[in-house]
Order: C-alpha cells, then sequence, then structure tokens
C-alpha cells in the first residue's frame, strides 16, 4: 500500500477547504500528517530520507514522470499540503526536501476542485494528487472512494 506523508502548513491545519483531511481519513495509517515547521523538522520524516525511503510529488524542472514502477522504490511520498503559495515557500526554506528525488504527476486530469483561488495551470488539491497516486499504484478502489469522499466534501 502507497504511504503518504502531508506535510501540512500551520495555516492548513484549521482551513475548512483543506482536503488533506480526507487522505487522512480514507487512509488511515497509511497517511500522516505531519506539520511543517520551518526550523525543526520532523524527526521520523529526517529518519526515513536519510534512509533513502522517500519520494517527493511536486512539480519542477527535474521531476521524474510518475508511473507505478517509479513508485515502486519510495516507502514514503511526500506531498506538501498548503497552498501553491505556501507549499513554494515551504519547499525553499526546507533544505532536506530539495535533495528528495521528485515525483510529478503524468498528464493530470482537470481539478474539480473549486475552493481555492489563484492556483497553477494542471495544479490538483491534496485528495486529488493522491486519488491519481493511488490509482496508479493499483489501489483504484480506495482512489474511488477518496475520489468520492471529496465529491460530497466539495458539494456540502
Amino acid at each position: 500500500m502507497l504511504k503518504i506523508i502531508l506535510l501540512t502548513h500551520s495555516r492548513e491545519m484549521d482551513r475548512a477547504n483543506n482536503t488533506g483531511q480526507l487522505v487522512k481519513h480514507v487512509l488511515g495509517d497509511s497517511a500522516r500528517v505531519v506539520e511543517w515547521h520551518r526550523k525543526q523538522p520532523d524527526a521520523e520524516l529526517l529518519t526515513a530520507i536519510e534512509a533513502g525511503k522517500v519520494g517527493l510529488v511536486f512539480p519542477g524542472d527535474e521531476t521524474t514522470q510518475e508511473t507505478g514502477l517509479l513508485l515502486a522504490p519510495h516507502e514514503y511520498l511526500v506531498i506538501i499540503d498548503a497552498t501553491w503559495q505556501e507549499a513554494r515557500k515551504m519547499f525553499n526554506q526546507s533544505p532536506y526536501l530539495t535533495g528528495l528525488p521528485k515525483v510529478s504527476l503524468m498528464n493530470p486530469p482537470k481539478s474539480i476542485y473549486p475552493l481555492r483561488r489563484n492556483q497553477i495551470e494542471g495544479g490538483l488539491c491534496t485528495a486529488e494528487c493522491v486519488a491519481l497516486l493511488l490509482n496508479n499504484a493499483g489501489e483504484g478502489a480506495l482512489s474511488t472512494r477518496l475520489t468520492e469522499q471529496l465529491m460530497t466534501f466539495i458539494e456540502r
């Protein structure tokens, strides 16, 4: 099973429109929420990074296109759970993230998530990203469940 670490901005923790909470609800123990602190990184996350077990889902020039084969070497995938503006700042202010192998989503679908402004072209919310990763990792039932939860979340 794919294991997700949601590296979450402190402001995101209390936002009513945060979809990371859906990921945690659907994946249970296979998802871990870690509050990001610029000066005090999470010790467990650093240990996993040092052991070479972590990939970072993040767009960029040097990213590896995501496929099932590329997911396999990573025991954990980190997703920065924040607005795009906050996510870029978190990435740039966290040296332990910049050296991680990056994974990007190939041909992501158009986002169905309308609850945030200033989205980047091709950007997905956290739950959409995880649902796509799950589907591509052969976890179709979990992907569908997460997508259904997201649709219910959007409609409320």
